[in-house]
């Protein structure tokens, strides 16, 4: 009777055990995908910081840039281009007395700068990427940028806003519009970087 209560006993607790086991594993699991979940969102959260505070850096410098462009070293008027994704003016962005050629760009997904300096006596701007004396640097500002809407919007002294003929000629104000996201498709969403500059010179360069 006393051998058959031991065994009775032992078989309920391996029964046991094996349940203990099993919770464990369960539980064990659980904690795991938790885990990764809290990974995941962080690292997402840590990358769209990230490039949310890229494209604000590059926008900072872009207005600064732009609020102080002058004429070009070739004589070249203060703006080149004024499209909705694409401004090219003229700046001295490192203050060596040198005017640059600044273009900002989208390029599917990204936010771009690129510069040609002068070159040669008389200075000019080589523009045409077949000449053997073309030189320019580029530089990524965002490469998770969403824009439907446009980058660059043109104002006159009277906030109207300007289409496009009138651009070159009347534009007073620019207002900037970044919208970064680097995946659209999951909360928390657009984050949208806006800026208005003025062109201080262009009254002396009309």
């Amino acid at each position: 009777m006393l051998k058959n209560n031991l065994r009775l006993q032992f078989g309920m607790t391996l029964v046991e055990m094996l349940v203990s086991v099993a919770l464990i594993i369960i539980v064990m699991g659980g904690a795991a995908g938790f885990v990764i979940g809290l990974y995941r969102a962080y690292y997402y959260t840590f990358e769209q910081s990230q490039a949310v505070n890229e494209a604000l850096i590059g926008v900072e410098t872009m207005t600064k840039e732009i609020r102080e462009a002058v004429s070009g070293n070739d004589g070249s008027y203060i703006i080149e281009k004024a499209d909705d994704f694409e401004f090219i003016f003229y700046s001295d962005i490192d203050g060596d007395s040198l005017v640059e050629r600044v273009r900002y760009f989208l390029d599917g997904s990204n936010f771009t700068k690129e510069v040609i300096r002068p070159v040669g006596m008389p200075l000019h701007y080589i523009t045409n990427p077949s000449d053997p004396s073309y030189l320019k640097s580029t530089t990524f500002l965002s490469t998770h940028v969403r824009n439907l809407p446009p980058i660059f919007r043109y104002f006159d002294g009277n906030l109207q806003e300007l289409p496009s003929p009138a651009r070159l000629k009347d534009t007073k104000i620019m207002r900037v519009n970044l919208v970064v996201n680097i995946q659209p498709d999951r909360l928390p969403g657009d984050f949208v970087l806006e800026s208005e500059v003025q062109l201080r010179n262009l009254k002396t360069n009309l």
